[in-house]
């Protein structure tokens, strides 16, 4: 006869809802929550529980102490799961009329299923394991285990000592091959996945697709030379960290295409960022394990992710997105465990599984704001949960609000502390002068090694070359070249741009009508609040101007260019200089002297009285692709895009500048350089001049329209090509559709009081549903609005869900069925099974390396649009 979960008798009573046969009452459809998992406990205290039947020997007992619980996680017979309704000890003593004495005196005796089976000793469980009755003394409603724990909460000895057995030998070493065996699968999951992403990971001895990029940047950490990229650091700091493990000097700057030189460690660089890709096995099936999906339904979830050709060869390169992937991975894992631990509030495990929940959000969005959608899903989750104990009229008002500080603490507070840490290394690391100064505030750049800004004069003058950097948010440095508009004044454009150039310099000059300065051998006059003057192009020679005329973007706005020369000007060429304040000295009034650096300007039109600005309104191509200028005329004066600083300063007469007056804060930085990445992001949309060969659309993605080459496809050369598991691909895509008619039908079946679910399957199969399609949603939907450029690539941390939802319908139509025997799982798996990896092992080749002509890849290009071969 199968025994029940080893629970003492008095906390077990029969229930008319554990039959085998359905019920007839259906669960309420909309009472399933995120945080729910219904074949867990509920928290300690409240009166009525449910639990799994498990067939498993006494070692489950070293598992968690939820697994005691709910076993049908671990348990080979989820088809024969019975279900008993647990009541706390008090209860069910009151309900049987006895004392705790009396149980363990004999209460045992009035149900041997309960304890080992008929004529079973009293506080006895399985295989001789000790059980003992829950006293309610300091035990906070949880069930003790072993005579030890028992003592240890004051409970009595004497009354049962005649009754124990010893522990034996043999039962402590069925224990322990138990634990070893529950292991194996784990095991052998990591070793294939190390085969599958490691080998011939040195094959290609050239600069693979975005190697190019990344292997750059982790260079520039090596060299500690400042650069600037649209993603968070983390991901190539652990580049960088990769290089400097494997031995790398930093001395190579990855030309696209270009072949290793042998002072380069690329194989090494390589393994240890595809240790990340080979960790997402183990978490598959460490995910799938937390998510109580039977034991079928892990393989199957597992082996998709081990044998998936994107994930593979995505894995194999000095990239970021094995980095990105890894701690999706472990924010889904994380949240699960998580959830799992609900019923302990604010024990040691449940702080943990919140805690390392926290870091792992940080961490993901710290390499890609892609991770931002698995943030989402962890928010929603956050979000029922807290709504769900708001609704608990038995929690205390002190309790929930611990709830709310711990949810605060560990999922807003801890990832930003670690998405900050990171940008504070960046800044740390990163302390020479290089490319992507120009992103930086003037200030930021004063600090860094090799840059002479702080040694510039400090009060600028009339004669002086200065250069002006706009303040807004990714602002860059006024600019004009000697191509012209080609429409509104067709004169000379002046635009912003980000990068250093002698275009961007401007010389201080008096108006038309002022007196001459002599700026070589007369009076240094200084720069102050309310001058009128000219700014004259350095390069060219002609005056900044405005005129009525419209900008060729923001049409509400002036348009601004360069006009006339040393001889020829007007009055639309006079600029007021307005000080708002210094970030040094503070208020205007406090000073008289405009500061390089520091102090913050404002260019009135002398005329129209508009103010220069540069927002994020682009130029066509023919203004390429620079920032435009114009001369906004609402007086807004906190418009930060019209405040402007002096950054580079020259003057022979004048003295140098101190580094010691300048100080930039590190969190006005970081905003700085995060709305900087965002500007630039958005600033990556389609060329529809230019045809992109790799990019695709996100309608493509889901069932596999495209593949992408990621590297050149010669016929003499190993060729990758970035392709997924066609099985695992569609068949997680089609999951997606059937999950959303499962759902309607089951919703409409349980308004006609038909219910086809057994206790607790329908809490169950909503809370994994939701894991699946809310991490898909969030992943996938946003594209579809995105107006950047986009690849197939992108679509990879969405697979996941999938895979995931995968696993959960195969579990509800087949593995958690009644109505199929055994047998009948068994073949279903070896077909799903079979399919993946043969699959997998048919396509190898595009991500361990095609050898040869690419025609010889024929019968491998199952969709017409795959450009595999020409």
């Amino acid at each position: 006869m199968s025994r029940r979960a080893d629970l003492p008798s008095s906390l077990l009573i029969p229930s008319s809802s554990t039959s085998s046969s359905r019920s007839s009452s259906p669960p309420s459809p909309g009472g399933a929550s995120w945080a729910q998992d219904p074949y867990a406990p509920r928290q300690p205290g409240l009166p009525l529980y449910t639990a799994r039947k498990n067939s498993h020997t006494a070692s489950s007992h070293h598992k968690r102490d939820d697994d005691l619980l709910h076993r049908d996680a671990h348990d080979d017979n989820d088809d024969d799961d019975d279900m008993v309704e647990l009541v706390d000890s008090s209860t069910a003593r009151r309900r049987a009329g006895q004392s705790t004495a009396s149980y363990v005196d004999g209460g045992a005796e009035q149900d041997p299923l309960l304890n080992g089976g008929a004529g079973a000793e009293a506080g006895e469980g399985k295989e001789g394991k000790e059980l003992w009755p829950a006293s309610g003394i300091g035990m906070e409603g949880r069930i003790p285990e072993t005579r030890k724990e028992w003592l240890a909460k004051g409970g009595s000895d004497s009354a049962s000592r005649r009754h124990r057995q010893p522990v034996t030998w043999r039962a402590v070493g069925r224990e322990v091959l138990s634990d070893l065996k529950a292991q194996i699968p784990l095991l052998v999951y990591t070793v294939l996945a190390l085969f599958t992403r490691l080998y011939r990971i040195g094959a290609a001895n050239s600069v693979v697709w975005d190697e190019a990029h990344f292997g750059k940047f982790g260079a520039y950490y090596l060299n500690r030379t400042f650069y600037f990229d649209v993603h968070p650091p983390l991901g190539k700091m652990l580049v960088g960290l990769a290089g400097a493990i494997s031995g790398f000097n930093g001395s190579f700057d990855y030309p696209s295409g270009a072949v290793y030189p042998d002072h380069v460690p690329f194989r090494a660089m390589r393994i240890m960022l595809a240790l990340p890709g080979v960790a997402m096995v183990p978490l598959a099936w460490g995910t799938a394990v937390e998510l109580r999906m039977t034991k079928w339904g892990r393989h199957i979830v597992t082996l998709m992710v081990l044998t998936d050709l994107a994930w593979i060869v995505i894995s194999r390169f000095v990239l970021l997105d094995s980095l990105l992937l890894f701690f999706t991975f472990t924010t889904v894992y994380c949240l699960a465990a998580f959830n799992n631990q609900q019923r302990r509030p604010f024990e040691e495990d449940w702080w943990v599984w919140l805690t390392l929940t926290g870091i792992s959000i940080g961490c993901v969005c710290s390499v890609k704001w892609v991770g931002m959608f698995v943030t989402a899903l962890v928010g929603i989750y956050t979000v029922e949960d807290l709504w769900n104990k708001f609704g608990d009229l038995r929690m205390s008002y002190r309790t929930y609000v611990r709830h709310w500080v711990a949810r605060i603490l560990c999922l807003m507070v801890i990832p930003f502390c670690v998405y900050a840490l990171t940008f504070k290394l960046h800044f740390l690391v990163l302390n020479r002068s290089g490319p992507g100064d120009s992103q930086m505030s003037s200030l930021f750049q004063a600090h860094l090694h090799g840059n002479d800004f702080a040694r510039n004069p400090l009060e600028p003058a009339y004669g002086s070359r200065l250069t002006l950097k706009n303040m807004g948010y990714g602002g860059g440095l006024l600019h004009s070249h000697v191509q012209t508009y080609p429409v509104g004044s067709q004169q000379q454009q002046v635009t912003c741009y980000h990068y250093k150039d002698e275009n961007n310099e401007w010389v201080v000059t008096p108006t038309w009508e002022a007196a001459p300065i002599d700026v070589d051998n007369g009076e240094i006059v200084y720069l102050r609040h309310n001058d009128v003057v000219r700014l004259v192009h350095h390069s060219t020679g002609r005056n900044l101007h405005s005129h009525s005329i419209a900008a060729p973007v923001s049409k509400l706005n002036h348009e601004v260019s360069c006009y006339g020369n040393a001889t020829v000007g007007d009055s639309n060429d006079y600029w007021t200089v307005e000080v708002v304040d210094d970030f040094l000295r503070g208020a205007r009034h406090k000073f008289d002297r405009i500061h390089s650096l520091s102090t913050r300007l404002r260019f009135r039109h002398q005329n129209s009285g508009c103010y220069l600005r540069a927002a994020n309104a682009v130029l066509p191509q023919w203004g390429f692709k620079q920032v435009e200028v114009s001369c906004d005329k609402s007086n807004n004066p906190r418009d930060e895009h019209t405040y402007w600083n002096i950054e580079s300063h020259w003057n022979d007469r004048l003295p140098a500048g101190n580094q010691k007056l300048y100080r930039s804060p590190f969190f006005r930085d970081f905003w700085h350089l995060n709305v900087a990445m965002m500007t630039s992001n958005n600033a990556l949309v389609p060329d529809a001049d230019k045809e992109d060969t790799i990019a695709s659309k996100p309608f493509d993605w889901p069932f596999l329209f495209n593949g992408m080459r990621m590297n050149g496809w010669q016929d003499f050369g190993i060729k990758y090509y970035l392709v997924g598991n066609p099985i695992t691909w569609w068949m997680g895509s089609a999951s997606l559709v059937v999950w959303a008619f499962t759902l309607l039908w089951h919703l409409m079946r349980f308004q006609r009081k038909i219910n086809d679910f057994a206790p607790g399957e329908w809490n169950h199969f909503l809370y994994v549903s939701k894991i699946a399609f809310g991490g898909w949603a969030f992943h996938y939907l946003p594209f579809l609005v995105m107006g950047r450029v986009t690849y197939l690539h992108h679509y990879l941390p969405t697979l996941w869900f999938s895979v995931l939802m995968s696993g959960v319908l195969l579990d509800h139509f087949i593995f958690r069925s009644h109505r199929l025997t055994p047998r009948t799982k068994k073949v279903v798996f070896g077909l799903v099974a079979g399919a993946v990896v043969g699959t997998w092992w048919f396509f190898r080749a595009c991500a361990w390396g095609i050898e040869g002509p690419a025609k010889d890849m024929v019968g491998r290009k199952w969709r017409k649009s795959w450009n595999l071969y020409d």
